[in-house]
């Protein structure tokens, strides 16, 4: 008497596997923050954060600062969020963290680092994130 064994049911199967190592581009979320006496704060709009960043990068890295692309990907109220290439990531980082901002009409105002990723949805949600642990 012999006992045979059934083959193994495989109940997968990975139709297609993929990994990304390098993303090509990275992410920043950046607020406005205006000292004003105002009780409606200023609100950004996409001229504005283009203008700040580029004031930015060139105070920082001069004319190859300005070379840096950037594109706004969305302007809510006070907040933005950006995307640029993966390799200037860090040179952007420290160019907005190093800018003084700006004064017009008596009003300074300066943009100031939320967070930085090299994948979007890190960044997602992050200010209802932080409501929850402020309110």
């Amino acid at each position: 008497m012999s006992i045979e064994i059934a083959p193994k049911v495989q109940k997968s199967h990975a139709l297609v596997t993929s990994v990304i190592k390098t993303p090509t581009y990275s992410y920043a979320h950046l607020d406005l923050l205006s000292a004003t006496g105002l009780s409606n704060p200023t609100e950004l709009d996409a001229l504005q954060v283009k203008s700040y960043c580029t004031s930015a990068l060139k105070q920082f890295l001069g004319a190859t600062g300005m070379g840096i692309p950037l594109d706004i990907l969305k302007v809510e109220r006070q907040s933005c969020w950006v995307r640029l290439p993966r390799e200037n990531l860090g040179a952007f980082a420290a160019a907005i963290t190093a800018w003084q901002g700006t004064t017009q009409d008596g009003i300074h105002s300066t943009l100031l680092i939320r967070g930085c990723s090299d994948w979007l949805g890190v960044l997602v949600g992050q200010q209802d994130e932080q409501k929850l642990w402020t309110d």
